[in-house]
């Protein structure tokens, strides 16, 4: 049984901050709870484990693939030992808390095995007057940071930016942050989920109680010397009735968004593709299967497939994601 390109079945996360945006606006199947936070779209992480859906390998966990399918599914990747990207839809309702994940090197300190947490936001949708805090002010330091903290006064040491649909910010490993109230946002980073929390802005968990703080495992993980991070202002180039930018190229990933009216091919390269459906609706046919893409849809083409080929039916915005 070849593989062919797939959707996973999304895992969903509830957690205090989140809302009902991944249902209504993203087609997620939440139920009636006012607290989807996260989708899990693409992940190999522990017993956190997306399943195919549909096709011959129906039900089967990315692990699996990873281990069993590997020359098909990662090509020139193949013999790693975990599917290295963890992609994700989120719906911040309330304002995240104030956190910073460690780097490689860190996290293997913490938790043997683990890998850093470097990632990247393309924001989906933001209300009015929406925020990120992302980076502290321009020389800050530390002992001014734990001043501010003592205080309550610790926005005042934070890099704070309005942001709107389409806005794309690249969080590395380190980098202080928060995601504000009423933001919509594709995530791609590492596959992991080692966050130390500084601050949760004085609130009550769902138990009535402060949630877990890291204070000095987090002030350990910041990057004091990044200062403020900004927007990403990616060149689009104009191809063929298309539109195509490279938001970001680091160590862990690249990502290109494509905003098409015409068809574009994603070419061969020995390695998995993943396409997330930002606007619109596509075809994307490889070697005679196809699979529609929906806004808030995720496909991995295997390495195995490509090239592929999308088909726009209506003007599509979508992300394609990959590693060198």
């Amino acid at each position: 049984m070849r593989l062919q390109p797939f959707k996973c079945t999304p895992i969903l996360k509830r957690i205090r901050w989140g809302g009902r945006r991944l249902g209504e606006l993203l087609g997620k199947p939440i139920g009636a709870e006012c607290d989807y936070a996260e989708s899990w779209e693409i992940c190999d992480h522990g017993a956190d484990q997306t399943l195919v859906a549909g096709g011959d390998y129906d039900g089967w966990p990315l692990q699996r693939l990873v281990s069993e399918r590997a020359t098909e599914l990662l090509g020139r990747h193949a013999g790693i030992a975990q599917f290295p990207l963890l992609i994700k839809f989120l719906d911040a309702r309330d304002r995240l808390s104030l956190q910073v994940h460690p780097n490689d090197t860190q996290a293997h300190f913490f938790v043997p095995g683990e890998q850093g947490k470097t990632e990247a936001w393309v924001i989906v949708a933001a209300d009015k007057g929406s925020c990120v805090y992302a980076g502290l002010q321009a020389g800050r330091t530390e002992s001014e940071l734990r001043q501010a903290l003592s205080a309550g006064a610790v926005e005042h040491c934070l890099h704070r930016l309005e942001i709107s649909a389409g806005d794309f910010l690249f969080i590395p490993a380190g980098t202080l942050h928060a995601i504000g109230e009423g933001v919509v946002l594709a995530e791609v980073q590492q596959a992991s989920d080692l966050t130390f929390r500084l601050f949760d802005w004085g609130r009550l968990g769902s138990d009535g109680l402060p949630r877990e703080l890291h204070v000095e495992r987090a002030l350990g993980c910041i990057d004091f010397n990044r200062g403020p991070v900004d927007k990403v202002a990616a060149p689009a180039a104009p191809v063929d009735g298309n539109l195509h930018e490279e938001l970001v190229r680091c160590p862990y990933f690249t990502i290109r968004r494509h905003t098409l009216s015409q068809p574009l091919i994603v070419p061969a390269d020995d390695a998995c593709h993943i396409l997330m459906g930002l606007s619109g609706y596509a075809d994307v046919a490889t070697q005679g299967a196809s699979q529609s893409l929906f806004a808030g849809e995720t496909i991995l083409i295997p390495a195995c497939t490509l090239p592929a080929e999308i088909y726009p039916r209506t003007p599509t915005i979508a992300l394609e994601v990959f590693w060198e």
